[in-house]
């Protein structure tokens, strides 16, 4: 059986580029892209063209939503929310259990979510380190373990991480930076890494990573 399974993080968030609306916004856990997030997830769209996705799942935080709708606009694909994929709910980054945007917020502004789909895995708040790379190694393991053909999982530092581990033995050192690219194929049900954290999709990159 041969699989590409990529994973991706979102592009660069609105409140990285304007660190006080985290001060008055209702959601604060929750924030958008920013401007060149949106450049960042359609080059990332492009890229993804011609590798024979069929499935799309993403975190439902908004951020992810819109990265992942960028590409399944591009791939004319519906997308899966999965909470296994969700932000680490860390106590040390968040003071309360993350607030993310309601269904009907999301219907109206993003129809190819297939709300059919529901998670498979939820976390809860607050997380330990081990916790959240549990969660997220196993989320990618159920989700292979269903789909067999190729897939993209949309997520965050955290579950780019914990996904490539959860199929790749070895903890191997995962390169998280915004926007970047993980593939990993899966031959003689043996998961191999290809391509680590990749950005050449990407016109400009960060020079420090960024987590969240």
């Amino acid at each position: 059986m041969r699989q590409t399974v990529w994973i991706a993080r979102h592009g660069n968030r609105f409140d990285f580029v304007n660190p006080q609306w985290f001060n008055n916004a209702i959601r604060r856990y929750d924030p958008p892209l920013s401007e060149d997030g949106f450049i960042q997830a359609r080059q990332l769209g492009n890229r993804l063209q011609g590798e024979q996705i069929t499935q799309i799942f993403s975190s439902p935080f908004l951020r992810t939503i819109q990265t992942a709708n960028e590409v399944a606009e591009i791939l004319d694909l519906p997308i899966k929310l999965e909470a296994g994929l969700s932000e680490w709910h860390k106590q040390d980054w968040m003071s309360e259990s993350p607030q993310i945007h309601p269904r009907e917020y999301l219907k109206i502004h993003y129809p190819r979510i297939d709300w059919t789909y529901h998670s498979q895995i939820f976390p809860q708040y607050p997380e330990s380190e081990i916790e959240v790379n549990t969660r997220t190694m196993a989320i990618a393991q159920k989700l292979v373990s269903k789909y067999t053909e190729n897939i993209l999982l949309v997520g965050h530092s955290a579950s780019v991480l914990g996904a490539t581990r959860g199929l790749v033995v070895g903890d191997p050192v995962v390169k998280t930076s915004l926007c970047c690219l993980v593939k990993v194929i899966r031959q003689h049900d043996r998961w191999h890494l290809e391509l680590n954290g990749d950005t050449s999709h990407l016109n400009v990159t960060e020079q420090k990573v960024r987590l969240n």
